[in-house]
């Protein structure tokens, strides 16, 4: 049994290192593969809103599970899930299956992210608690996403070097493998502390009391409420923004089947993460409260998308990207330790689940107005329209920002 918050720590970041390594050694190449498989970028981007639409669709019940159940078997149950998933993806593309057939794996790959979101970050918390950990929660958070981008820097390169070495389906059984693993750690090493699943004889009465709860902590939270009405316009641009960057950058390049570069653009994104990160902790300082760090954040991400639809130089382009991959890596921890400040233990799982799911809604319409926009327009200007979206969290973050609640305040200033 783990009983001190540097154990507690370890086990955090080698389980988000493991997701990010399995989720990461496709995120190069999954647009092409899709393209690959005979998909417009129309079809291509709507199959990745049905995964978001899986996500928006799951993500309370299987939050429900790891409040009702625990947090360790909702994440086991995502190992399982996501592999599977991804093995179903990878049948899609060797037969060149139907987009319905597409539509319904992305779902099953929504499926099994929802199992991860939320429980992995409230079973941290709650054991950090458990053990009288004295330190910063942005800290913590900040040292989880420059592990997931170590982890998503060595799996990007490795996928789009291996698909261009084999073929574009050899990284996705890397991925079902690497799961695989994931799933024997954390079973062994992932336990509750801090947190009693209730395995009441009444699961279903439970379930639905956990639900009404964390709508009670979530949306009728004024603070979580606003944030979480941005999450739609900055989640849902960024799914965009990263997918469409392998085609877009490929094309800029001149070479529309140099795989290796398309990892490359991704390895570009998880140094830009990791570096924010590392900047995260020492960003927040420079402000009184986080949201403030939040809209100036948000703010400078946009235009850099504005940038990047006038750039037509490769390089240029990888420059600004990197930029805003690190500006919106660094808001992350700050966001997070914001809305852990304010919600109760017993709901944090689902709560979280919730906010990741209003995150993905927007992907839900968002990826496929963007990718139209491509087919018709072209991807510069698909990023202009990503610029007006990303703008579209401002008012919310204000409006937070009023609420003058205590986790919003920076200690030290």
């Amino acid at each position: 049994m783990l009983k001190k918050p540097k154990s507690i720590q370890a086990v955090y970041l080698y389980l988000v290192s493991g997701n990010t390594l399995a989720a990461s050694f496709i995120w190069g190449i999954n647009t092409i593969f899709l393209l690959n498989a005979g998909l417009t970028n129309l079809e291509a981007f709507a199959a990745n809103a049905f995964f978001t639409l899986g996500q928006v669709i799951f993500e309370i019940p299987t939050g429900v599970i790891a409040d009702t159940y625990g947090r360790r078997i909702s994440y086991l149950l995502g190992c399982v899930t996501l592999a599977a998933s991804t093995l179903l993806y990878l049948l899609m593309w060797k037969i060149h299956g139907p987009f319905w057939g597409w539509a319904a794996s992305s779902m099953l790959l929504g499926l099994g992210f929802t199992f991860f979101s939320g429980a992995l970050e409230a079973w941290l918390v709650d054991a950090l608690h458990a053990t009288n950990f004295k330190g910063s929660l942005d800290s913590v958070f900040a040292k989880g996403q420059m592990v997931g981008g170590t982890a998503m820097l060595i799996g990007s390169v490795a996928g789009g070097v291996i698909a261009q070495l084999t073929n574009l389906g050899v990284p996705y059984i890397l991925r079902a493998v690497v799961l695989i693993i994931n799933f024997a750690t954390a079973f062994f090493l992932m336990k509750d502390l801090g947190f009693t699943p209730n395995k009441s004889r009444e699961p279903l009465k439970k379930m639905k009391k956990i639900f009404l709860n964390s709508i009670t902590h979530g949306l009728g939270n004024r603070p979580v409420r606003w944030l979480m009405l941005a999450a739609p316009f900055t989640s849902g641009v960024s799914i965009y923004v990263f997918y469409a960057l392998q085609p877009f950058l490929l094309k800029l390049y001149g070479n529309e089947k140099a795989y290796g570069i398309a990892g490359l653009v991704a390895a570009i994104a998880a140094s830009a993460q990791i570096i924010g990160g590392f900047v995260a902790p020492y960003l927040k300082k420079l402000f009184s409260k986080r949201t403030t760090a939040l809209l100036s954040g948000t703010f400078l991400t946009a235009m850099f998308l504005v940038l990047v639809s006038l750039t037509n130089n490769f390089w240029a382009v990888l420059g600004l990207i990197f930029l805003w991959g690190l500006f919106f890596a660094a808001l992350m921890p700050i966001r997070q330790a914001f809305i852990n400040g304010i919600i109760p233990s017993e709901q944090r799982a689902t709560v979280l689940s919730f906010d990741s799911l209003m995150g993905s809604s927007g992907g839900i319409f968002i990826q496929p107005i963007l990718g139209k926009a491509a087919d018709v327009w072209g991807y510069s200007t698909s990023y202009l329209i990503s610029a007006i979206f990303q703008a579209g969290a401002l008012p919310f973050i204000y409006l937070a920002k009023r609420e003058n609640i205590k986790s919003d305040i920076v200690k030290g200033k």
